[in-house]
């Protein structure tokens, strides 16, 4: 099993992608966002998606979306072949995706709007924080999208605030402050071990 950045020549793959999402929309009843064959190529071409392959065959799939010129990047169209489920590939695919995500789009904020459980783990173990929708992308492109989910109805009626899918936000400008955080609290206890350590042994003295 390989899980690749993909491009051009794994577009004799899209239908079979496109089938799958569908599939997947069908029998767990939730909202999935349909896309077309050409959209799922034009992925592959920009290098924006990630592919697993057991060797020619398919396996699963992710890609990757940029919204408000860069600021904002979202994960999209998880989605494993019935064959290769319960093994943890989906995980496997989160996780290059996420760092490929990062790596292309250094300083955007990487979101996600899921309703899946098993998806909203897999977004908090990699650092993401549940948030409301008006901390996400306000790029109306993005939300277009969810023309074709069958929830689209209850995300109008709210005017764009909730739906049925939960918002998860990864921000690395917040990461960057919580690591320095930890290493100032690892610092200043250190510093207080020293002091302590060096007064027991004055009063040794």
């Amino acid at each position: 099993m390989k899980i690749i950045i993909a491009d051009k020549s794994h577009s004799i793959y899209a239908s079979i992608i496109c089938d799958t999402i569908a599939e997947a929309a069908q029998v767990r009843g939730t909202g999935i966002a349909r896309r077309t064959t050409e959209y799922i190529i034009s992925k592959m071409e920009q290098g924006n998606a990630v592919i697993a392959l057991d060797n020619e065959n398919f396996a699963g799939f992710c890609y990757i979306e940029s919204w408000g010129h860069g600021k904002f990047v979202a994960n999209s169209g998880l989605i494993v072949h019935p064959m290769y489920r319960g093994i943890g590939l989906a995980k496997k695919i989160k996780k290059v995706v996420f760092e490929h995500s990062i790596t292309k789009f250094p300083g955007a904020k990487v979101f996600s709007i899921t309703t899946g459980l098993a998806v909203m783990k897999m977004n908090s173990e990699l650092g993401y924080k549940p948030v409301t929708f008006s901390e996400l992308t306000d790029d109306q492109s993005f939300w277009k999208g969810c023309q074709t989910c069958k929830n689209y109805d209850v995300l109008q009626r709210t005017n764009q605030s909730m739906c049925l899918c939960t918002g998860m936000l990864y921000d690395p400008a917040s990461k960057s402050t919580e690591e320095k955080r930890k290493i100032k609290e690892k610092v200043f206890n250190r510093l207080k071990q020293m002091k302590q350590s060096l007064f027991l042994k004055n009063n040794k003295q």
